[in-house]
């Protein structure tokens, strides 16, 4: 099964810092840690609707020093630090030590995962569609500055039977690259349907360690640019650039994809049966089109006047000229005479009265 490893928590000692800092020996190593899980509980219970983003704490023999970062300071602070005093004496009575409280605020909530979370999930709890919450949240965060956020929501999403996962990402995210800041909340929204789990990533780009002076300093190079020298096609120019100049004099449809290979020319007239190649086009199909090509269209056109002419042929058989010869021989003659002698027969009793009439 897949691991999921917090982005937080694989670059602590790398590009960010611990959220508890604090010393102590095995014997006091366990109340200290549950001091923290308490300061934390109450002030996330207390201060729920204040939007609070992260939660620091410093610990001395004697005293605690709390940062809490909010995007509603004036929440947290109330009329005249009436709700700071009011926190720090319910923390002093947990703790049972002097406590110092810092607020700071946070003044761009849009690249804030935590807080964008929380704000989808109370989005989720008004009705709004989990869609356009995700992808309000998405503009909002990539106008601010940011090179990338992945948003996720998992639960009966929309009040469905069935629970499913939807997930809405932008820019690049790249969760394996240790020096890409990348911010990670959570937040559950409590629906009447059940609760949906709000993850969000936000990638706010680089941080580079102190003294590095890099790539930056020399050729102004950014991520990717190696895979793109990668595929240097030899000259000055580098990466797809040179590609595409290369192949500019070789062929138009082979443009920009690499170095074509040259076909060996036909004999010249000397080969008119000879194949100069296989089938494809590129820079030697032009003179196959115009020499082999038109002896093709020749043999065509000769051929086709035959097949012309024997369609004809029948047509004319019909009416040839040998029956014409035919016709004129002496039955054909005969033929009109048998019906005057039966002409003449019926002459002929009238012409047997006649004698007898004479008689």
């Amino acid at each position: 099964m897949g691991q999921k490893v917090h982005p937080g928590g694989l670059r602590v000692g790398v590009i960010h810092d611990w959220k508890s800092n604090w010393y102590t020996g095995k014997k006091e190593f366990a109340s200290y840690i549950g001091e923290d899980v308490k300061i934390r509980e109450h002030i996330l219970r207390k201060l729920s609707h204040a939007g609070l983003s992260d939660i620091l704490i410093r610990k001395d023999k004697q005293r605690i020093t709390v940062d809490i970062y909010t995007a509603r300071p004036g929440i947290v602070i109330g009329k005249s630090g009436v709700e700071v005093d009011a926190l720090r004496k319910e923390l002093h009575a947990i703790t049972q030590k002097n406590v110092h409280i810092n607020i700071n605020e946070i003044k761009r909530p849009e690249l804030d995962a935590k807080l964008v979370a929380q704000s989808i999930a109370e989005q989720l709890q008004n009705r709004v569609s989990f869609r356009r919450a995700m992808k309000r949240s998405l503009a909002s965060a990539m106008r601010s500055g940011a090179q990338g956020i992945k948003i996720t929501c998992g639960g009966r999403l929309g009040g469905s039977e069935m629970g499913r996962r939807e997930a809405y990402s932008e820019g690049r995210v790249p969760l394996h690259t240790i020096r890409a800041d990348i911010d990670y909340g959570f937040a559950e929204a409590k629906t009447t349907y059940g609760r949906i789990g709000v993850k969000v990533w936000i990638n706010k780009g680089e941080i580079m360690p102190e003294g590095y002076e890099g790539v930056q300093t020399g050729k102004d190079t950014r991520l990717g640019d190696q895979d793109q020298a990668r595929r240097r096609r030899g000259g000055a120019a580098e990466g797809l650039g040179a590609s595409r100049e290369s192949a500019r004099g070789r062929s138009q449809d082979r443009e920009g994809l690499g170095p074509v290979q040259k076909r060996r020319r036909p004999g010249g007239p000397g080969r008119p049966g000879g194949r100069p190649g296989g089938g494809g086009g590129g820079g030697g199909g032009e003179r196959r089109f115009g020499s082999r090509p038109p002896r093709a269209q020749r043999q065509d056109t000769a051929q086709r006047p035959p097949r012309d002419e024997q369609a004809p042929a029948p047509e004319a058989v019909e009416p040839e000229t040998p029956p014409t010869p035919e016709t004129p021989p002496t039955p054909a003659a005969e033929a009109p005479q048998p019906t005057t002698p039966k002409g003449n027969a019926t002459d002929e009793t009238p012409k047997t009265d006649e004698p007898g009439s004479e008689s």
